[in-house]
């Protein structure tokens, strides 16, 4: 085997054995929050799964990737994820931000192509602000203005950056 063939099956191996863990340590949800929660992120239940991106001819459909009180107001929220190039093109991962109500219910806060990680900084009400992962080196962090997330700054690994065009 030529080097090429060897990165490219160990990046496989890797990438494999990253999603497993992922999926071993998807948060406990009560079966009705799980349910609520994706009814809130706009799925369907299709057998055991449930797909946000109903188009999708072969979805995987979604996961609960986090559950935890993301602006401090002692609700949880939830970040959900789905994955497949039909929807999500080449970032191949779309996600939806939802947060528990005094209620109960869950509300979808924002939803974006991209991988979210929650940063340190914070938008209006406590809300982080969201980095926007996905291809490349630069990426978008997005600041909830108290109606709505909207794009505030680009930045890689802590530091400003400016896309390339």
């Amino acid at each position: 085997m030529n080097n090429r063939i060897i990165l490219l099956s160990m990046a496989v191996l890797t990438a494999g054995s990253v999603m497993r863990q992922a999926v071993a340590q998807t948060p406990s949800v009560s079966a009705a929050d799980r349910a609520a929660i994706f009814k809130a992120a706009g799925a369907v239940q299709r057998g055991d799964k449930w797909i946000i991106c109903s188009d999708d001819p072969q979805p995987e459909g979604a996961n609960i990737d986090e559950v935890r009180d993301l602006n401090g107001d002692g609700r949880p929220e939830a970040i959900t994820s789905e994955s497949g190039s039909f929807c999500y093109g080449f970032t191949g991962t779309g996600f939806q931000l939802l947060s528990q109500q005094a209620d109960g219910s869950w509300e979808r806060i924002t939803s974006d192509i991209g991988i979210p990680h929650p940063l340190q900084t914070k938008g209006k009400d406590g809300w982080p602000d969201l980095s926007i992962g996905g291809p490349g080196f630069c990426f978008p962090v997005q600041r909830w203005n108290g109606k709505e997330y909207a794009l505030n700054r680009f930045e890689y690994e802590g530091k400003a950056c400016k896309p390339q065009q």
